[in-house]
């Protein structure tokens, strides 16, 4: 899926990460935080809320987010979206896991693998894969 540059909501969040790589978290969740009020669309708020997730202060807000940001990926009718789907239902399923709900941690971990052979071949792929992997092994010894 491409993202236009010159996006105002792309731009609020490329700003947002430039923030976190400063160590400026506050400045970063605000930017993000600003792209969802202004989200106008589906893709919009899948960013918006996808970079909002990780600024949330407990794993509740962060799963409620997390899923936020999959629910508005999935109203996307763009064939290259499914490669988001790994990363995102990974994210959902690791706040599960934290929370010690094991059985939705396992059932997002599957669906996460279900959507694995979406994932690029190179470095961030085998991230997500791995990230996978290691979920379902911590689950399968609990």
């Amino acid at each position: 899926m491409q993202f236009d540059p010159a996006n105002h909501i792309v731009k609020l969040c490329a700003q947002g990460i430039y923030f976190e790589g400063e160590g400026k978290a506050e400045e970063a969740r605000i930017n993000f935080q600003k792209a969802w009020d202004e989200a106008t669309n589906h893709t919009e708020k899948f960013i918006s809320a996808h970079y909002l997730a990780r600024h949330q202060n407990s794993v509740a807000e962060k799963l409620k987010w997390d899923i936020i940001s999959l629910q508005s990926a999935l109203k996307i009718n763009d064939e290259e979206m499914k490669s988001n789907y790994s990363s995102l239902y990974l994210n959902i399923a690791k706040c599960f896991e934290e929370m010690k709900d094991l059985e939705n941690a396992r059932t997002n971990y599957l669906l996460a693998l279900s959507f694995s052979d979406s994932l690029p071949k190179d470095g961030y792929g085998r991230m997500i894969k791995s990230g996978i992997t290691a979920g379902m092994e911590r689950l399968s010894k609990m």
